[in-house]
């Protein structure tokens, strides 16, 4: 088997149905399987899926066991010469795994590939791909500079070597994935993605990113950006830290306070803003999803889609706000 794709799902039903149609419409000339690892949802996840994709392996946890432990146990079920870990708010267009699994059989010292990222806005993610936290560079972000956060020296639309790419769309050959021990299970959610990137490269391989390929992340459909995601996420970094680099009173001092401190005055900072823009509807019955994320490249606005088959429409306003989901006939 060519590719096995590990999708995490927690409460997010409709954005997983979503994600499921694009991938099946992806992987229609592909030999692989689709797993989706459920972290004990709420909602009605489980049943959608047995009732509407029978050819999908679900694997039901008993409980949410976070992002590390979940794409772990998703992977030790999977067959496929190569992985995607996926996230169940995106969207893939039909010739993503195509285009990349060629592009991955023709490197050598392959680790992780990415791709392009955009919000529900169609507005591009910058963490698509990242350099490596070090101290310093953690402490700048901590306080409010992400420039050297980001690998800047690959261009949006480019493709080259980076050193951290999303957990979002990870693909990468089974074989490294096991090899790296899978993911850190100390992270129950945020920086395990960075851990992981980071190990591959101490391992020899190389991280690319390619900006010519798009795919859509809603983002955080089930983890508002909120004050806890914050602080989760500030404490991950420290997991990072004191993992990975030499310990130094001085930074020991200034992550733990920063880590403390950044999320209460972030979450004051935030700002909504309603886009103003008329909203757009992308109908799946008459558009490919490669249309669909076309669309969301080329407008900045209030864009929704209609999966094809389906009587609902999904979006999101941005990457900081929850998604919605409305029933067709009640579409005014």
């Amino acid at each position: 088997m060519k590719l096995s794709i590990i999708i995490l799902n927690y409460n997010v039903r409709y954005f997983l149905e979503l994600c499921l149609r694009s991938v099946q419409a992806a992987t229609s000339n592909i030999e692989a399987e689709i797993i989706v690892v459920d972290n004990n949802s709420s909602d009605d996840s489980c049943s959608m899926v047995g009732d509407l994709f029978p050819e999908v392996k679900l694997i039901q946890n008993k409980e949410n066991t976070g992002f590390s432990r979940g794409n772990n146990i998703g992977v030790a079920a999977a067959k496929g010469e190569y992985l995607c870990i996926l996230n169940p708010d995106t969207v893939v267009a039909e010739d993503t795994f195509t285009e990349l699994l060629n592009f991955a059989d023709s490197i050598e010292n392959l680790g992780i590939i990415g791709c392009r990222l955009i919000d529900g806005n169609g507005k591009y993610l910058p963490e698509s791909k990242r350099n490596i936290p070090t101290p310093r560079v953690s402490i700048n972000k901590i306080f409010g500079s992400g420039d050297s956060y980001y690998a800047n020296h690959v261009s949006e639309l480019s493709l080259g070597k980076v050193d951290v790419l999303v957990g979002a769309f990870m693909l990468l050959k089974r074989e490294t994935y096991n090899g790296i021990g899978g993911f850190d299970e100390d992270y129950f959610m945020y920086g395990e993605d960075i851990d992981f990137s980071f190990k591959i490269l101490k391992k020899g391989y190389s991280n690319y990113y390619i900006g010519s390929h798009t795919i859509i992340h809603f983002k955080g459909e089930s983890t508002p950006k909120d004050i806890f995601y914050r602080k989760r996420f500030y404490e991950a970094m420290q997991i990072f830290y004191k993992k990975h680099f030499r310990r130094n009173l001085f930074y020991d001092v200034v992550v733990k306070v920063g880590s403390k401190i950044m999320p209460l005055l972030e979450s004051k900072q935030e700002i909504h803003n309603d886009s103003g823009f008329k909203e757009v509807i992308l109908d799946g019955n008459k558009m490919s999803y490669k249309q669909i994320i076309a669309s969301f490249e080329s407008k900045s606005g209030n864009l929704k889609i209609r999966p094809k088959n389906t009587n609902f429409i999904i979006g999101s306003n941005g990457a900081k706000n929850r998604g919605e989901v409305r029933d067709v006939e009640n579409y005014n």
